[in-house]
């Protein structure tokens, strides 16, 4: 079954949201409407949607020319087994210690190391993106220095791949926060299939806006792998949950974006002590 997209871009957050809204409306309706920031400073918004028909395109042109966006590009995908495509194409990742992968790749991990099962369909979060794999980088360089964590927190978790990393090398539990409940129910799969029940506890939360991570605070290490913006947002949360001594790894930060968000936390008390580039992506290793 052929796959349609329709993508546009306008500024401000407001009318993107109001545009993704209008554009479940359409007939035929699409199939899912994402509307998403572009982190590149220039104030502009995505918008996009997928269709499993060919899209009413006099209908997205009303839309693009009464909400002032640019005329929607539409495309039409070809056919493909996506998982099939994810696991030809994600080959484990090894990241210091840790070696993430998925099923498919079982008979691959070495021995002596630390492994992460985050299975193909799940792939947000795996490693194999230079914020994530940054993350476990600074995680391993922290254990090597000396650092134990007793008390871990992962912001934004994703597949939390993160937390059970911790999990994995450190004595104590973690917990693993997302705004998503889908992203919660994933990480908590991921957890099971790693055998880190118990060890790794997953909860909805808007940053540290959760019971079970107000009870747990302070942490001495708190992982942030987001984007720039909400970083920014999190900064003084951040400082109010890491304890005198505590790290946060930060990541999601476009390379040209580190210095903004280095500043922010440095006036919250949270100074830089490591700094990594992996492509685009910056990770930050930071001390309060």
């Amino acid at each position: 079954m052929p796959t349609f997209t329709a993508l546009t871009t306008l500024p401000g957050k407001a009318p993107a949201e109001a545009l993704g809204e209008a554009m479940e409306r359409l007939t035929p309706e699409p199939t899912g409407v994402g509307v998403f920031e572009i982190e590149d400073g220039s104030g502009l918004w995505e918008v996009g949607a997928y269709f499993i028909e060919a899209p009413d395109q006099a209908g997205l042109a009303v839309l693009a020319a009464a909400f002032d966006a640019k005329p929607f590009a539409i495309s039409e995908l070809p056919e493909t087994d996506w998982v099939a495509k994810v696991k030809r194409e994600l080959a484990p990742v090894e990241a210091g210690q840790f070696f993430v992968y998925g099923s498919h790749d079982a008979d691959q991990v070495p021995e002596g190391c630390e492994p992460l099962l985050i299975e193909a369909a799940m792939a947000f979060g795996t490693g194999h993106h230079g914020t994530t794999q940054g993350c476990l980088l600074a995680l391993d360089r922290l254990d090597k220095a000396g650092v134990k964590g007793a008390n871990v927190a992962d912001i934004g978790c994703g597949t939390a791949v993160l937390a059970m990393a911790a999990a994995r090398i450190w004595p104590n539990p973690a917990l693993a926060g997302d705004i998503d409940p889908v992203a919660v129910e994933v990480a908590a799969a991921n957890v099971k299939v790693n055998d880190l029940d118990g060890r790794v506890t997953c909860v909805v939360a808007a940053g540290f806006d959760a019971p079970e991570l107000q009870a747990a605070a302070p942490f001495d290490l708190v992982f942030a792998n987001i984007l720039k913006g909400p970083l920014i947002d999190l900064a003084p949360d951040m400082a109010k949950n890491l304890q005198s001594g505590g790290y946060a790894i930060l990541s999601g930060i476009l390379n040209e974006q580190a210095d903004e968000v280095i500043a922010v936390y440095a006036d919250n008390g949270i100074s830089l002590t490591h700094r990594e580039e992996i492509g685009e992506w910056t990770t930050l290793t930071l001390q309060k």
